[in-house]
């Protein structure tokens, strides 16, 4: 019995040690930092310069010839003093609030709407998507001619738009600001929430299904609990998107009625390309990027994103 015991145990020794000698080392092969320079140069080359630029330029008085002339804080003091400056830094929180507030819940049901399997659920969502591939200028122009006062769709409803001038006043301009921002980026957020629907597990609907809840309940103790994570890193894409807002305020209202649309990107653009102060415009753009920084640390903090580990949504 124990002769015969002997050549089986050197067998087991021998497959053993042949299984280690073919599994593939690991760490072996990593990718090392030269990987990442060309991204990084370009990162550094339009991105960090440009931004060092800004920071300077905003210290300097230049009308765009000539050579920039150190102002010191001159140009940050006349911004606090400014009241279509401060108008327009309240504005553009107030527009990024209201696309926030508008586009997530659209998106959000959409995006697991079009996680399912529906019938005809393909070719919708392909039609949905649309907007998203056309340009800013091109949305801009083609919704300044279908709400045009004078032959547009309100000219022609007025029992539904009064006058049909819906960019006559504050409120009608900011809801056309609004509207057409949620028509063209609500697909972009819906492709985003629509992807990670698809990567929460089947099981924990099956669990759910089999404990007698229904589908408001999976949606509201399942779904969203586990885009959590997805739900922060939308809302921080909004919130820049939203400050940043230049293009469609351009086109649509050009900052009217009078300053009541004009936010700080396009103020902006006015003080730099209208009023030739790239040193007051330069300040404008700093600020902006000082306040989207600190808003998106404070939304990370808040909702704890920072200290998520897990691999899986919302956990």
């Amino acid at each position: 019995m124990t002769t015969a015991a002997v050549p089986t145990a050197d067998r087991t020794e021998k497959s053993v040690r042949r299984g280690r000698s073919s599994r593939p080392a690991t760490g072996v092969g990593r990718p090392g930092f030269a990987w990442a320079a060309p991204a990084a140069a370009f990162f550094g080359l339009f991105a960090l310069v440009p931004l060092v630029l800004v920071v300077v330029l905003s210290f300097t008085r230049w009308n765009g010839l000539g050579s920039p002339e150190f102002a010191g804080l001159d140009n940050w003091s006349r911004l606090l003093d400014d009241p279509v400056m401060v108008k327009s830094l309240w504005l553009s929180l107030l527009l990024t609030v209201l696309g926030v507030v508008v586009q997530t819940p659209i998106s959000i049901l959409l995006g697991v709407w079009a996680a399912g399997r529906q019938r005809n659920r393909a070719v919708l969502s392909a039609i949905y998507f649309v907007p998203l591939l056309l340009s800013i200028t091109a949305v801009s122009v083609l919704w300044r001619a279908v709400l045009d006062p004078n032959f547009g769709v309100p000219s022609q409803a007025k029992w539904l738009f009064g006058d049909g001038n819906l960019f006559g006043t504050q409120a009608g301009a900011l809801g056309v600001l609004v509207f057409v921002s949620t028509w063209q980026f609500t697909p972009l957020h819906t492709l985003i929430y629509q992807g990670a629907a698809r990567a929460v597990p089947g099981v924990l609907y099956e669990a759910a299904r089999l404990d007698g809840a229904g589908t408001v309940r999976q949606f509201f103790h399942i779904t969203l609990p586990q885009l959590r994570n997805t739900v922060v890193t939308s809302m921080i894409l909004m919130v820049v998107g939203g400050l940043t807002t230049f293009d469609t305020v351009l086109i649509l209202t050009q900052g009217g009625p009078g300053t009541d649309t004009t936010n700080s990107a396009y103020y902006m653009y006015q003080k730099a390309f209208k009023s030739f102060d790239f040193g007051s415009a330069s300040a404008i753009a700093l600020l902006l990027v000082l306040v989207a920084t600190l808003v998106s640390l404070v939304m990370v903090r808040l909702t704890g994103y920072d200290r998520m580990r897990s691999t899986m949504e919302g956990v």
